[in-house]
C-alpha cells in the first residue's frame, strides 16, 4: 500500500485513526493492539506472504534479545548476538543479493553454465532488518533493556508509518512511548501538517520533476548538450530529495498522530557547503546507523590513519551495497568514500571563506548532482558518458533543442523545488509566531487562518493529483 494513494488516504489511514481513538476503549493495550494489527494489514496488503517472513524475524530476534540479556557469560552473549545478526543478514542476502551473486558467477563461468535466479524482494526488508538489528545490538551493548513482550517488539518493528522506507527508528528512542505515551491535540495538529506537506512534496514536486529526469535519462548513452545533462542531474536530485523527504515527513507526521516522536531524517540537504555536511543532513537515520554499528565498533577515527581509512572505506562500501544488488551502487558508495576522504585529509572546502564561501555550496551541489547520476544509472558506460557530457567532454554542444523544451515545461516546478529545498517555510513560521502572539494577536490569528486554508487547499490539490494516478510509488520502496 502506498501513502500517496486514495486507498490509503481515504480508507486505510482514516479507519486506523477511528479505531485507534475509539472513545469506548482508551487503554494503552487496546491502542497498541490496533496499531499493530493495522501495521500487519498494511504490510500484508502488498506482501501477503512476506508478512510471515517479517514476523519470523521479529520472533527470532526477540528470543535472541532475551537470551543476550539473561546471560552473564560474554562468550554466550556474543554467540546469541551472532545468531541474531547472522539470521538477519542471511535473510537480506537471500532475498536481496543471492540472484545478483548467481548472475555474476554465471558471467564469470560463461553463459548457461550457472543457473539464474529470480527472487522477489520483500518491500522494506532493508529498513526493518536494520531496525531490528539495531535493537539486538543495543541490548548486547547494554544501551536498552530486552523487550519482554514480543507484541511490543513487533509493534516497534512493524509500525506502518516507518515500516517500508524509514526513517530507521532506534528502539531506545520510542520504547518509552510504546509502553506509555500521551497523544495531544498539538501533536495531532503538527502531524496533520507534516503529512500534508510530505504528500505535497511527493505528488506536486517529486512526481513532476521526475518527468524531466526520466525524459533526459532516457537519452543516456547518447551525446547530450552540457545544459541538458545538468538539467537532468538537477531534476533527478530534486526528485530523490522531495520523494524521500516527503515520505519521511509523512512517516513522522503519522507517528505524531499516534503519539510517537520519530527523529528527523532530513535537514535541508541542499543547503550543505561540503560533502561531509551533505551527509549530516541527508538520510540521517541511515548515516547514524552505519556510524554507531559499523564505524565506531571498528574504531572510528581513534585509530591509525591506515585503519581509519579502512573504516571509512568499509562504511561506504556497505552503504552502497545496502541500497541494492547493483555494481553502480558500489561505485556510488566508493564515490562518496573518495570525496569524504579527500575533505577530511585536506580540510577542503573549509579554506574558502569570506566572499569565496559561496563556492563551497557550488562545489557541494555540483558533486552531489554527479552522485545522483551514479545513483540512478544502470550501466557504467552510460553513467560515464552522461557525466562526461555534464562537464563538456564529448558533449554535443553547450545547449540543444531538448534543454529549452524541458526547462520551459518545468521551470515553475524547478523554481518551487529550489525554494522549498531551503528552510524558507520554517523561517516564515518563526516570523509570525516567535514572540508575536502577545504583541500582535490579530496578525498571528490571521496567519493561523491563512495557514490552515493553505494546508486545506494543498491537500485538495494533492488528492486531485492522486486520483488521476493509480500508483505513486516512493523511490525508497525499492530498498
Amino acid at each position: 500500500m502506498v501513502f500517496a494513494s486514495t486507498v490509503f488516504l481515504f480508507f486505510f489511514f482514516p479507519l486506523s485513526l477511528l479505531l485507534y481513538y475509539n472513545p469506548l476503549c482508551k487503554t494503552r493495550r487496546y491502542r497498541n493492539a490496533v496499531l499493530l494489527a493495522a501495521s500487519l494489514v498494511f504490510y500484508a496488503w502488498g506482501e501477503p506472504v512476506f508478512v510471515w517472513l517479517m514476523l519470523l524475524s521479529i520472533v527470532w530476534n526477540h528470543v535472541c534479545g532475551l537470551r543476550i540479556a539473561a546471560c552473564e557469560d560474554h562468550r554466550t552473549r556474543k554467540a546469541w548476538l551472532t545468531a541474531a545478526i547472522g539470521f538477519d543478514l542471511t535473510l537480506m542476502f537471500v532475498f536481496k543479493y543471492l540472484a545478483f551473486v548467481f548472475e555474476n558467477i554465471g558471467l564469470l563461468l560463461g553463459s548457461g553454465s550457472f543457473p539464474s535466479l529470480h527472487i522477489e524482494l520483500p518491500v522494506g526488508i532493508s529498513f526493518f532488518t536494520f531496525q531490528i538489528m539495531s535493537y539486538v545490538f543495543d541490548v548486547y551493548y547494554g544501551k536498552v533493556e530486552a523487550q519482554r513482550s514480543v507484541w511490543q517488539l513487533a509493534l516497534y518493528i512493524s509500525m506502518f508509518p516507518q515500516l517500508i522506507a524509514g526513517p530507521i527508528v532506534r528502539y531506545g528512542t520510542v520504547v518509552g512511548e510504546i509502553e506509555q505515551r500521551r497523544e495531544t491535540l498539538g501533536d495531532i495538529s503538527r502531524g496533520v501538517t507534516r503529512v500534508v506537506c510530505g504528500l505535497a512534496k511527493k505528488v506536486l514536486l517529486a512526481n513532476y520533476v521526475a518527468l524531466i529526469a526520466d525524459n533526459i535519462f532516457s537519452l543516456a548513452g547518447t551525446e547530450l548538450a552540457v545544459t541538458t545533462a545538468w538539467l537532468g542531474a538537477v531534476a533527478y536530485s530534486f526528485q530523490v530529495y522531495f520523494d524521500f523527504s516527503g515520505y519521511s515527513d509523512m512517516a513522522i507526521g503519522m507517528g505524531l498522530m499516534f503519539g510517537f516522536h520519530f527523529e528527523e531524517n532530513f535537514n535541508y540537504s541542499f543547503t550543505c557547503d561540503s560533502i561531509t555536511d551533505f551527509w549530516r543532513r541527508q538520510h540521517i537515520s541511515l548515516s547514524k546507523w552505519f556510524r554507531d554499528y559499523v564505524y565506531f565498533p571498528l574504531g572510528g577515527s581513534r585509530v591509525s590513519r591506515r585503519l581509519w581509512i579502512r573504516n571509512l572505506f568499509v562504511v561506504w562500501l556497505l552503504t552502497g551495497i545496502w541500497h541494492g544488488a547493483n555494481w553502480m551502487f558500489c561505485i556510488w558508495g566508493m564515490y562518496y568514500f573518495v570525496l569524504l576522504l579527500f575533505e577530511k585529509l585536506t580540510g577542503f572546502p573549509g579554506q574558502l571563506t569570506g566572499r569565496a564561501r559561496v563556492l563551497r555550496r557550488v562545489y557541494a551541489l555540483a558533486l552531489t548532482a554527479v552522485g545522483m547520476v551514479i545513483f540512478r544509472a544502470d550501466t557504467i558506460p552510460h553513467t560515464a558518458l552522461f557525466i562526461a557530457n555534464m562537464f563538456g567532454i564529448r558533449a554535443s554542444a553547450l545547449t540543444d533543442v531538448f534543454f529549452p523544451q524541458y526547462f520551459a515545461s518545468g521551470k515553475w516546478v524547478l523554481f518551487a523545488c529550489a525554494l522549498f529545498s531551503t528552510p524558507v517555510l520554517p523561517w516564515l513560521h518563526r516570523q509570525f509566531t516567535c514572540g508575536k502572539p502577545i504583541r500582535y494577536p490579530r496578525a498571528v490569528l490571521c496567519y493561523d487562518l491563512l495557514r490552515s486554508l493553505a494546508l486545506l487547499t494543498l491537500f485538495g490539490v494533492c488528492i486531485a493529483v492522486c486520483a488521476k494516478s493509480a500508483y505513486n510509488p516512493f523511490i525508497y520502496y525499492h530498498f
